[in-house]
């Protein structure tokens, strides 16, 4: 089994189609469909049920995904062990991060990491916390800012740990726009715009149900900007990060009865990354 074939099969299971799979680590589709076939040779069992729709993934091919995440990861971090020895020279390091991540300025603390070390490669995913967390847990990515109220799970060590207050947030022309407390309970049938997939979202939910509540949902969307700007235009409420809240310029105000508030952690494997780059991004994510 070679590393090419393995990063051939896990570009087609990240694009569910040989011809964008092939478009995306830069081989014309004929010879990617060649590297496939060599691989499930070698293993002896098909690993994708090809249909005219799309490609899916058989129980073998389910079964080597966390595999092929691990040799991948395995290949990187002896790459960077070899960077490290000439200074990180060269390298590769990749991080997931949370939509609404406020308490770090992620694209600044890259581009001094950058100057510093122009030989390594960055890679940056954005995503929900679940699928981030299980990505650092299989080795796909080497860090990872995690958000929400529960503990880490034992696969996965918090290097740092931040506290994020949430706040509500609404237009200028809202009944609350003076205020700057509100009880939870202030917010029984309002109409409320949800930041859909994420963790406040459950976070928000869970709260309501658990005050007894309705959370009278009249709008959802995926992207923060974007809601901000549907609270602007009136269509309701929502609870967003204060930072995110004090950019907007809209009325907000804290909430309480009960309080709302997260924790941000910087998360990886094991006690520090096994990645020589991830351990100096580490580093300097937290001077």
């Amino acid at each position: 089994m070679e590393l090419r074939q393995v990063e051939h099969f896990l570009a087609v299971v990240r694009c569910g189609s040989f011809t964008a799979a092939a478009h995306e680590v830069h081989v014309v589709q004929s010879a990617l469909s060649a590297s496939i076939r060599k691989l499930e040779g070698e293993l002896g069992t098909p690993l994708f049920e090809r249909t005219t729709r799309r490609v899916e993934l058989t129980e073998a091919g389910r079964a080597l995904v966390p595999a092929a995440h691990r040799i991948v990861a395995d290949v990187v971090a002896a790459r960077g062990e070899v960077a490290a020895v000439a200074g990180l020279a060269s390298g590769r390091v990749s991080i997931g991060t949370i939509q609404t991540l406020t308490v770090v300025d992620l694209p600044a603390k890259l581009g001094v990491f950058r100057t510093r070390y122009p030989g390594v490669r960055i890679h940056v995913r954005e995503g929900l916390v679940p699928d981030l967390a299980a990505a650092v847990a299989s080795g796909e990515l080497d860090l990872s800012f995690l958000a929400g109220e529960e503990p880490l799970t034992d696969e996965l060590s918090s290097f740092a740990q931040w506290s994020q207050q949430l706040v509500l947030l609404c237009h200028p022309g809202h009944r609350l726009r003076r205020r700057r407390r509100v009880r939870l309970a202030e917010l029984d049938d309002e109409p409320f715009l949800d930041f859909s997939g994420s963790g406040i979202q459950t976070m928000v939910a869970r709260r309501f149900a658990d005050a007894g509540l309705r959370q009278n949902r009249v709008c959802e969307a995926t992207h923060m900007p974007l809601l901000v700007e549907l609270i602007a235009a009136g269509l309701g409420v929502s609870i967003v990060p204060e930072p995110v809240a004090e950019r907007s310029g809209l009325p907000f105000a804290r909430i309480e009865q009960p309080t709302f508030s997260r924790a941000i952690h910087l998360a990886g494997r094991g006690p520090a990354p096994a990645n020589p780059a991830a351990r100096a991004l580490l580093a300097h994510l937290l001077s």
